[in-house]
């Protein structure tokens, strides 16, 4: 069974003993498990689904809101999904080995940087199943072994497609050990995973602010945070009405309840009183509850919106929820997203190229779209075959985290008998 009856120190050794035949396995070695992971996703799609109607049906799942439970659900699609994705990320390039630079110094040694893995990643995440498989995919192709430790109402999931894994890489003559799941267990368990020093070199959390905070206070080992995203839509003034009304509502509607999901529009007072009431009517017939500032709610017509707390504007609802301002001016815009975003994903609505650049410029996020929805920051819409989660930090890497995200580089230099004077 995927799901170790070991420690979590245990498997984390075990792990670091898996990474370093799989750092320097070729890529058709890599890419011959992706394949076989696909092919069996393919074959065992019922069992996949049998173990995922258990999830569900556990009480453990009783209690979680329909966004989650979305989440948590698999389908035999979603399974397809997932075959596809390793293939797209078997048939990218391998980062491994990859020159970043080159140049003959002074002393006449050849210096390369080259692209390494990382090692060990673990990551912690929440409800979504098929995370495991598009972390374990990246992980293999990257080189890295990966600790796995998902929520505990997706265990009898989780714990058949981390099956699956381990099984294409024996299959493929790589260790099983660099795909391990850990059991959805306590604070304990999460606290002993991210002090592993010297056997975890990163330490992904996916998850909301409640998460990070945890792990802020335990972490000893290297943390890249994919946490929280409270996303924006902005409508400029010189913005096409129904492109704004198309955009803000694929921003929210078309999955609410995940990270790339906006929370907030924004609407230009100069505007307002033209595309507010179209914009939130579309909203309201998707099923939106609307809340919002007192000129949102004033230009609303016969649509309901009730009065946005202090809390609203820092939410992520991850649900049919949105909170809605009006704001006299792009500068007016950047503020709100600085103060209130968490430097996820941001949009503007604009024909204007000027305010475009302006709000590109100003804002403060690891992705910004000019009359786009925020809903394409992702691994696969970006073209990495599927990511591990969005990083909302600046350092080693911001955005969606695909295969280059989770190395890291040496320098080899090679020379011809020189010592340094």
């Amino acid at each position: 069974m995927a799901v170790t009856e070991t420690t979590v120190a245990e498997s984390c050794a075990a792990a670091n003993r898996a990474a370093r035949p799989l750092a320097t396995a070729s890529t058709a070695e890599k890419n011959a498990a992706l394949e076989a992971t696909a092919r069996l996703l393919e074959e065992r799609t019922d069992a996949i689904l049998e173990a995922n109607a258990g999830d569900l049906a556990d009480e453990r799942a009783v209690g979680l809101t329909d966004a989650l439970r979305d989440r948590l659900r698999l389908t035999a699609e979603r399974v397809a999904a997932m075959a596809e994705g390793v293939r797209v990320v078997r048939d990218l390039d391998d980062p491994v080995g990859e020159e970043l630079e080159r140049k003959t110094l002074a002393s006449g040694i050849d210096l390369r940087k080259v692209r390494v893995p990382l090692g060990v990643v673990a990551v912690v995440y929440e409800a979504r199943p098929n995370v495991t498989i598009d972390c374990a995919a990246l992980t293999i192709k990257s080189g890295n072994a990966i600790v796995l430790r998902g929520s505990s109402y997706a265990e009898r999931s989780n714990a058949a497609l981390a099956g699956i894994v381990r099984e294409a890489l024996a299959e493929a003559g790589l260790p099983e050990d660099a795909v391990l799941s850990l059991g959805g267990g306590g604070h304990e368990e999460l606290a002993e995973l991210a002090t592993q020093e010297g056997l975890v070199d990163l330490l992904i959390p996916r998850g909301g602010e409640g998460l990070k905070a945890a792990i802020k206070a335990v972490a000893t080992v290297p943390v890249m945070y994919a946490a929280a995203g409270n996303c924006h839509v902005y409508v400029h003034a010189e913005a096409d009405p129904e492109m704004a009304r198309r955009i803000a509502v694929n921003a929210k509607v078309q999955r609410p309840g995940v990270c790339n999901a906006a929370e907030t529009l924004l609407i230009d007072a100069a505007v307002a009183e033209r595309v507010a009431p179209a914009i939130l009517g579309d909203l309201a017939a998707a099923g939106v509850e609307l809340v919002g500032d007192e000129r949102a709610r004033a230009l609303a017509g016969d649509v309901e919106v009730g009065t946005a707390t202090d809390e609203d504007w820092d939410s992520e609802y991850l649900g049919l929820k949105m909170t809605v301002a009006v704001v006299d001016s792009v500068e007016d815009a950047i503020d709100h997203v600085n103060r209130h975003g968490t430097g996820h994903s941001e949009a503007i609505v604009t024909a204007d190229e000027a305010a475009a650049e302006e709000f590109v410029a100003g804002v403060d996020a690891a992705a910004v779209y000019v009359n786009a929805s925020t809903r394409f920051t992702d691994g696969f819409e970006y073209g990495m075959g599927a990511e591990i989660g969005n990083s909302t930090q600046k350092l080693h890497a911001r955005g969606p985290i695909g295969m280059r995200e989770l190395t890291t580089f040496k320098y080899v230099a090679h020379g011809s008998g020189q010592v340094r004077e």
